[in-house]
């Protein structure tokens, strides 16, 4: 069976389908920007986008996502240099210790892509089941709001 990662064909063996996702991506394929945390879901630090959705990757199996686009934020990040939204994270001081980052990226991507002009509850609401627990959530509003005009420019893809 086939699994599409990132852009690239991945061929699952049969001992592999019924593997929970996010140890998949980890630990056979070394995509390690996605993190474990809660292992239930809520903290939204797994977070990975199926056919550009957010979903978080354990509470999911191999077997459920075959056929589906899978995006991790080592597919997000171009060859050279960030993404747009990469890039407001950092400019706005949004990364703080960096865990649940990658999560909240590709949170934000998923809900920028459907709306290009957010109001910040918006973007509060987007992100909602994404948890930081370094700070504040400001920084995090911020970047997703000045990266939002880049979608609306210039609509950013996986």
């Amino acid at each position: 069976m086939t699994l599409y990662v990132n852009g690239n064909s991945i061929l699952v063996q049969s001992q592999q389908t019924r593997k929970n996702l996010l140890e998949f991506l980890r630990e056979d394929l070394d995509l390690t920007g996605t993190k474990k945390s809660c292992g239930v879901g809520v903290c939204g630090s797994c977070t990975i986008l199926v056919d550009n959705k957010a979903e978080p990757a354990c509470r999911l199996t191999v077997e459920e996502v075959f056929g589906k686009r899978l995006t991790t934020i080592e597919g997000l990040t171009p060859p050279t240099g960030l993404h747009p939204l990469q890039q407001a994270f950092m400019d706005h001081g949004a990364l703080q210790c960096g865990f649940c980052t990658p999560g909240m990226i590709l949170t934000a991507h998923a809900f920028l892509l459907k709306n290009q002009h957010p109001s910040r509850d918006e973007i509060r609401r987007a992100i909602s089941g994404n948890l930081c627990r370094c700070t504040g959530y400001q920084q995090i509003v911020d970047a997703i709001e000045a990266a939002a005009v880049l979608y609306h420019t210039a609509p950013q893809t996986t």
